[in-house]
């Protein structure tokens, strides 16, 4: 690996580069940037020079970043993006702005902080526009990375957990973070059900049938590890990716469901439900929202974070009594 002479580094290449990795394409680069695509192939060119690396490969249509352009490019993001927030700080004006974020989120976070944040946003807000997308992974880091996503709003324990360690080992961290509301899960199943005339112990848990949320679609979560911990585990019959989903089968079943408690109220099927304690102990419901400092609309963000706490405040005013 060459030493980087960074006195001399045109530090031009940087945004080309940048902008490169954000596309893994130097046409869709050369025009976002506004210059010729032999512009950008030259700035890469004097860049791969001074690195020493290949940065980036040819694959398919596009490029492909070699592993130390990987490892390059969060850094490069975030003085890029330090550099422009105190060059040409940007400023957002709720009441007169007009723009749409779009927050990545399960269908029971939606169901708790949508309603109340679409009442601030009417008030204080009305231009601006949210569009949800369902949330499928438990680490959405890429969707950040890739801005498919503005900020994910969820339960992201490891995730957090990786950022804590990277920041306490002095390395750049490229998220930030802000704790919403905290929870707790609850086991949930028809108002009829067998288990629900008797208490609920860890035998009689474990004896059921059970109906799984599963965002990735893997047929085990935290309850299982919990579970075998112990030594013991549950017969899971049915796995979904909606605790909706599971709020109306287990209503019409002997399976049995575990899901978040402040989901219960806005599921419409509180009525129908049955919800216990479940008897082991398990981790509580932190639901975070998540961004990357880097982010093309960072005083938004910040706004709408707090909106989002806001929201999550009236919402727990609603959580259902055990």
């Amino acid at each position: 690996m060459t030493p980087l002479n960074f006195r001399t580094l045109d530090l031009n290449l940087l945004r080309v580069f940048d902008e490169v990795m954000s596309e893994r394409s130097l046409t869709r680069a050369a025009e976002n940037l506004a210059i010729t695509q032999p512009a950008v192939s030259n700035a890469m060119r004097r860049l791969r020079d001074a690195m020493g690396d290949e940065l980036l490969v040819r694959h398919g249509q596009g490029v492909q970043p070699t592993p130390r352009a990987q490892a390059l490019w969060p850094v490069v993001r975030e003085a890029l993006a330090s550099l422009a927030d105190n060059l040409a700080p940007e400023r957002f004006d709720p009441a007169t702005a007009k723009t749409t974020l779009v927050l990545v989120m399960a269908d029971a976070t939606a169901g708790t902080l949508i309603p109340h944040l679409l009442e601030i946003l009417e008030v204080e807000a009305p231009g601006v526009t949210v569009r949800i997308l369902p949330l499928t992974t438990r680490d959405p880091r890429s969707l950040l990375d890739e801005e498919t996503a503005d900020l994910a709003i969820g339960n992201f324990p490891a995730v957090l957990a990786d950022l804590t360690a990277r920041a306490q080992s002095g390395a750049l961290v490229a998220y930030e973070s802000r704790r919403l509301y905290d929870g707790q899960y609850v086991a949930a199943m028809r108002r009829d059900h067998p288990l629900s005339r008797q208490p609920l112990t860890l035998e009689r848990y474990c004896a059921a049938r059970h109906a799984l949320v599963s965002f990735s679609g893997r047929a085990w979560g935290f309850i299982d590890e919990a579970l075998a911990s112990l030594g013991k585990k549950r017969h899971i019959a049915l796995t979904v990716n909606q605790y909706g989903t599971a709020a109306r089968v287990v209503a019409q079943t002997d399976l049995v469901t575990v899901m978040p408690r402040h989901f219960v109220p806005i599921s419409h099927m509180a009525e129908e439900l049955h919800i216990a304690k479940l008897p082991l102990d398990v981790m509580a419901v932190h639901v975070d929202a998540l961004w990357h400092k880097r982010g093309p609309n960072r005083p938004a963000y910040d706004w709408m974070v707090q909106a989002l706490g806001r929201a999550a405040q009236q919402a727990l005013a609603l959580q259902h009594p055990l």
